[in-house]
């Protein structure tokens, strides 16, 4: 999606990633004076980009701490992949005529960059393909709308980073996963818009996941 981005929008991206690459971590206070450091820039864009990640239920904002990363339930995230799953699969559905197949041999390059970053242990190189991959038939759904809401839900689901603090258990989920990403791939090459919104909202995105998120969470926190 192209649009304008203000200086609050990249430091709102900016905050975003850090929670996802697991830089921020849940019930850690952000501390506003480092970000205006590091990006170089002054307070306000800062707290407005603040206030606009509490208000989507991100952050929590404490009278007395101040701006916090909020830490979901069992049964916030389960909720929370359920509706990225349908938006997900309608989002595919919708792109399913739209993808070159440039896209598809993106997407193929996806889950075989993926494939290495699992037999290696770089679960960070992981969670920037598979975010790629995704991406690429997001960005081709036509609905603006549709993009932008994926990428705010997708932002409430915090720390997606995978440790190697457990990487039997990481490799275990991530091939299983990676598994899923080549059935994708396969379903839009015979241009299955149902099969694509069924596979990816009833399969991709289902409760097994919410389990080794919170896994991931007890390890970072131990």
């Amino acid at each position: 999606m192209n649009r304008f981005m203000t200086l609050k929008d990249h430091v709102y991206e900016y905050i975003a990633e850090q929670i996802h690459d697991g830089n921020l971590l849940p019930e850690e206070k952000i501390d506003e004076k480092i970000i205006c450091e590091e990006l170089n820039i002054s307070r306000t864009p800062v707290r407005e980009a603040l206030i606009q990640l509490a208000s989507e239920g991100i952050l929590t904002n404490n009278s007395r701490k101040g701006f916090i990363v909020r830490s979901l339930s069992a049964e916030e995230l389960e909720e929370l992949y359920g509706v990225i799953g349908l938006l997900d699969g309608a989002a595919a559905g919708m792109a399913c005529e739209r993808l070159s197949e440039s896209d598809l041999k993106d997407m193929e390059f996806y889950t075989d960059s993926m494939n290495i970053a699992i037999e290696s242990c770089n679960f960070e190189m992981y969670q920037k393909q598979q975010k790629m991959f995704h991406q690429v038939y997001i960005n081709k759904c036509g609905n603006s709308v549709l993009i932008s809401t994926i990428a705010s839900l997708k932002n409430k689901l915090l720390n997606t980073n995978y440790t190697k603090e457990t990487p039997s258990k990481a490799q275990e989920v991530l091939r299983r996963t990676n598994g899923e990403h080549k059935e994708i791939v396969k379903l839009f090459r015979d241009r299955d818009k149902d099969g694509l919104f069924h596979y990816i909202s009833g399969t991709h995105w289902q409760p097994d996941y919410v389990e080794y998120e919170l896994l991931e969470k007890d390890n970072k926190k131990s």
